[in-house]
């Protein structure tokens, strides 16, 4: 038996590697290698000409000093400022606009492949988690993909590159104090500012969880709208999505009182580095070893340093906050996807296929199974039934058919071949499905009829819609195959959402096809006008039928009864009745409870 898989949580509580994220993120931008180069370059050229500005000022105050002899109106120098000012803030828009194309395409790409990721993730996985969390964490993870790349490239680069550029100057032409106090204040600030900012990351974390579980519970509550409605239970969902809230509103009080500090922190660090470097500044020019200019080009260093070190801090916190929102979504990449293609899988081709259950065995959980050694052929063209108790294992056949799990022992053979050495896409292809409760697209009644084959003409799909019989009750809707059908389908009544799931599969035209209970939630006359449906799509197809009612599969070419995941009775229905079993128990109940709704009407 094999054992269920637990899935980790991109929440659970280990350990954080942020260089993880970023190596993870690296290669969706070598796919711009180009523009990288060229964004870099922008921004070194960009950051030249901003340092330049200060010493290009110290020249223009140093000779309008009249210390110095005769004041100049100094035009070359003053038209060089301009220049400079202009170039630093063309490099850095043109940086930004080469670099766009950059950002956009790594979100692309990452959000198609986390999406193709999770729809190769098992069935098992999706049944484990809830979708509004993961549609949050994907949400979440690419607007920080965003930020990540904005600020790394356009704040935390081009301020290292000025603090070296800077202290390279202080270090030439001043004394060595000018740059230890801006090493040193610098230094005390990224120190303080990291410190307290992985502090602040568990209350971020909280955060993101329970905005997520909150996130989860609205829309679990709003798609069960109805459910809510019949048992007057608003204050209940209320409170239920308050209670996670009130934990996320702890959280945030508590991120947000944090801030304050390391704001207050941060400020009183650089009022103390300002003030020092001023002082120095202000000492040497009384001692006539700086000019004034000396003390403007100082000045002006500080004012271009410490303005973007200060918004470093946030830019710092915010980079934190999208790596931890980058690792939920990363996390689901790591998932591994339970049923996995083999290397030599093969395409499967056919027009007629045979279903060959082989001595299956199957458990969800390696204490509980459910199927045991059942085995049974579904010749090409062919209707088998199945047919048993709630629980004993019917439905289970029809997901391992598709493949969405793995049997446990046996094998379950289309045309002979194991069903494991055929890709799983060819597989699905030609298989077609009505299930028992069809969930339709919130989109158009043509969109989800032409699910069954995207690329079909418009015509194809009335032709399906006909067959299906309710091409007629479409062309009187006031916006015909246009009619949205609501969240999960639920403007449609039951007897039109099976019509429109009876139009995809005939329109979809595949040679194996499965009714999973179909019509068991219709009332009788919708019932017996969709199972003439059924039945007349089936002809020629190798069919297996999931049925609860009898009465729909009393023709089938073999009825197979199970018991506790077990094949108790098999043949037809007449053979079957001979045998006066189990099945011939199930189809008296049913008679009688069919006879008694009459018998009351006529006494009345």
């Amino acid at each position: 038996m094999r054992s269920r898989t637990h899935y980790p949580s991109p929440t659970d509580n280990t350990p954080r590697n942020d260089w993880k994220t970023i190596r993870t993120l690296a290669p969706y931008l070598l796919q711009h290698k180009s523009r990288v180069v060229l964004a870099l370059s922008c921004l070194i050229l960009a950051k030249v000409a901003t340092v330049s500005v200060p010493l290009v000022l110290k020249e223009i105050v140093d000779s309008l000093d009249p210390r110095y002899g005769m004041i100049v109106l100094p035009t070359l120098a003053i038209l060089l400022y301009g220049v400079l000012r202009l170039a630093s803030s063309s490099f850095g828009e043109l940086r930004d606009a080469i670099f766009a194309k950059v950002t956009q395409g790594a979100i692309r790409s990452i959000a198609l492949q986390v999406f193709q990721h999770l729809h190769a993730l098992s069935l098992r996985f999706h049944l484990t988690r809830q979708t509004g969390g993961m549609s949050r964490d994907i949400e979440r993870g690419t607007r920080g993909i965003s930020f990540l790349l904005n600020f790394m490239l356009f704040n935390i680069i081009p301020t290292l590159v000025e603090i070296a550029l800077v202290t390279g100057i202080l270090l030439n032409k001043y004394s060595i104090w000018f740059a230890a106090v801006t090493v040193g204040t610098i230094a005390v600030y990224i120190s303080f500012t990291l410190w307290v900012t992985e502090w602040r990351m568990v209350f971020r974390r909280t955060m993101n969880d329970m905005d997520s579980k909150a996130n989860t519970k609205a829309i679990d509550s709003l798609l069960n709208y109805e459910t809510v409605k019949y048992f007057s239970n608003e204050n209940y969902e209320s409170k239920r999505y308050d209670s996670a809230l009130a934990v996320w509103e702890t959280a945030a009080v508590r991120n947000q009182v944090s801030l304050a500090a390391l704001n207050a922190g941060q400020s009183a660090i650089i009022a103390v580095g300002v003030t020092l470097l001023v002082w120095l500044a202000a000492d040497g020019v009384l001692k006539g070893e700086m000019t004034l200019g000396d003390l403007v080009l100082v000045n002006a260093f500080l004012i271009q340093l410490y303005a973007p070190l200060h918004f470093l801090g946030f830019v710092y916190r915010e980079i934190k906050n999208s790596l931890a929102d980058m690792e939920r979504m990363f996390g689901l990449l790591e998932q591994n996807a339970e049923i996995r293609d083999t290397a030599d899988a093969q395409q499967l081709e056919t027009h007629s296929a045979s279903i060959h259950f082989k001595q299956v065995d199957f458990s969800y959980e390696s204490n509980r199974q459910i199927l045991f050694n059942v085995d049974f052929v579904v010749p090409a063209g062919k209707t088998v039934a199945v047919v048993g108790h709630s629980g004993s294992g019917k439905s289970t056949l029809a997901r391992l058919l598709f493949r969405f799990y793995e049997a446990s022992g046996g094998s379950i053979q289309i045309n002979h071949t194991d069903i494991r050495k055929l890709t799983q896409e060819s597989l699905r292809r030609h298989i077609g499905i009505v299930p028992q409760d069809t969930v339709l697209f919130n989109d158009s009644i043509y969109y989800n009829i032409a699910y069954g084959r995207p690329d079909a003409s418009r015509d194809d799909i009335i032709s399906a819609a006909k067959s299906a019989h309710i091409h007629d009750f479409i062309s009187k809707l006031p916006d015909g195959y246009d009619t949205l059908v609501g969240e999960r389908g639920l403007k449609l009544s039951g007897g039109e959402k099976q019509r429109v799931a009876i139009a995809r599969t005939i329109l979809k035209n595949p040679p194996i096809l499965i009714f999973d209970e179909a019509t068991s939630a219709l009332d009788s006359r919708t019932e017996k006008a969709i199972q003439a449906e059924l039945k007349e799509i089936s002809a020629n197809r190798t069919t297996l039928v999931i049925a609860h009612r009898l009465s729909t599969i009393a023709d089938a070419d073999e009825i197979l009864v199970m018991d506790h995941g077990k094949i108790v009775e098999r043949g037809n229905h007449r053979s079957l009745l001979e045998q006066a079993g189990l099945y011939a128990q199930m189809w008296a109940m049913q008679q009688q409870e069919d006879a008694e709704p009459e018998s009351t009407g006529e006494q009345q």
